[in-house]
C-alpha cells in the first residue's frame, strides 16, 4: 500500500501543477462592478490601421498610465461583417477593464498628449469611445 503512495504521490503532485498552470491560461475573469473601456475604430475608404503596432506599443502604453486601476485589456482586429463577405464595420476594437472611472479619466486626462500623440503612428482613424459597467455576466452551462 505504502508503495501504492509513493508512485502515485508524485503524478497527483504534477497533475495539480498542469491543472493550475491551466487555469492561468484562461481569460481573466470578467465580473459585475467592474468597468469596460470601449475603444472602437471604425473602418471607412482610406482608413488605415497598424495592428502590430497597435498591439505592441499603443495599447501596452496606455495601460502603463492606467496602473493598477487596470484588471486586464483586450484587442479585437476587425474580420468580416455579418456575413464573411461584408468589410468589417471596425478595423479594430480595444478594451480596458478597470476598476475605477475616476482614476481612468485622473489617469488618461494627465497622459492626454502623449495618447492623441501616438495615433498617427497607427491610424488615421478618429476612435470612438464608450464607457460601460458591467452589470451582469453569465456563463452558460456546458454539457
Amino acid at each position: 500500500m505504502t508503495n501504492k503512495i509513493k508512485f502515485f504521490l508524485p503524478i497527483l503532485g504534477l497533475m495539480a501543477l498542469i491543472g493550475c498552470k491551466t487555469a492561468q491560461l484562461g481569460s481573466p475573469s470578467i465580473q459585475t462592478g467592474l468597468f469596460k473601456v470601449t475603444i472602437l475604430y471604425p473602418n471607412g475608404e482610406g482608413s488605415t490601421f497598424d495592428m502590430d503596432y497597435y498591439e505592441t506599443k499603443h495599447m501596452p502604453m496606455v495601460a502603463g498610465f492606467l496602473g493598477d486601476n487596470l484588471k486586464f485589456y483586450e484587442i479585437d482586429k476587425g474580420i468580416s461583417g455579418r456575413t464573411p463577405n461584408d468589410k468589417p464595420p471596425y478595423a479594430a476594437v480595444g478594451y480596458f477593464y478597470i476598476n475605477n472611472i475616476e482614476e481612468y479619466g485622473k489617469a488618461i486626462a494627465e497622459n492626454r498628449d502623449a495618447v492623441i500623440n501616438d495615433f498617427k503612428n497607427y491610424t488615421n482613424i478618429q476612435p470612438v469611445v464608450q464607457i460601460s459597467e458591467i452589470r451582469q455576466v453569465v456563463h452558460p452551462a456546458k454539457n
